[in-house]
């Protein structure tokens, strides 16, 4: 499964987070078999949005999408529990 490249602004809140190490392991993860029980992939409500999620920690998520071309794409990476 191919990922696209974080933009820039997740990039800066993975380093602020010091989640770095964390991401770069569950993305690896993620990219060989997205539907691994440690990652916690889940879809996101409402459903009609398409948006899913899988876990960085116990604390964090990263929240993706699917594209046309059938690539995923990290949206957005925030505390679990906000």
């Amino acid at each position: 499964m191919n990922v696209e490249p974080l933009r820039s602004d997740l990039k800066k809140f993975l380093e602020k987070h010091n989640l770095t190490k964390k991401f770069d392991k569950q993305i690896k993860i993620f990219a060989s078999n997205p539907r691994r029980p440690s990652l916690h992939t889940e879809i996101l409500e409402p459903r009609e949005l398409r948006l899913y999620s899988f876990r960085i920690d116990r604390k964090y998520r990263a929240i993706f999408i699917f594209t046309k071309l059938g690539d995923v794409e990290i949206v957005d990476i925030n505390l679990h529990y906000r």
